[in-house]
């Protein structure tokens, strides 16, 4: 089975696309075309760094399976994780007929309206790590420590 992996960074610092015969493994760089793409506003992303992550996707053969890490369903819909390079063309709002200049302006004003997740610090203390735990303290646990003020925008 032969694979290569793309540096994807944009959503995140460390994004990373799999790509594996006619599958790519595009996780929150683009969601399903009608939600558009990965916020850019997260510690180390980017939206130009985003958009030419993007770029490199949509390069890929228009067959090209593409499978999501999110699906927000809007209207309700039936869950979806898999749609084409061509139907991203095609029915992506933030990139069917867009520029880099009007998807860093798109990105800018529409991660404004977002706020920080919840768990972003939890989980950032965790993928820093690889995936890994905290080593333990004296007492023999765990911890995830929560600065409550460290992020603009954060939910508390």
């Amino acid at each position: 089975l032969d694979g290569h992996v793309l540096f994807s960074p944009g959503h995140t610092l460390a994004s990373v696309t799999y790509v594996i015969g006619d599958a790519a493994f595009i996780h929150d760089t683009l969601f399903m075309p009608d939600s558009g793409s990965a916020r850019a506003d997260f510690p180390g992303g980017s939206a130009r760094a985003l958009w030419a992550s993007i770029q490199k996707i949509l390069a890929l053969p228009d067959g090209t399976r593409l499978f999501t890490g999110h699906d927000y369903r809007p209207g309700g819909r039936e869950a979806r994780w898999e749609s084409t390079v061509a139907e991203q063309k095609r029915a992506n709002p933030h990139v069917a007929g867009m520029d880099e200049a009007g998807f860093v302006a798109l990105r800018a004003a529409r991660d404004k309206t977002l706020p920080m997740p919840k768990l972003i610090l939890h989980a950032l203390q965790v993928n820093i790590r690889g995936g890994r735990l905290p080593e333990a303290e004296d007492n023999g646990r765990r911890y995830l420590k929560i600065p409550l003020d460290a992020l603009k925008g954060a939910a508390w």
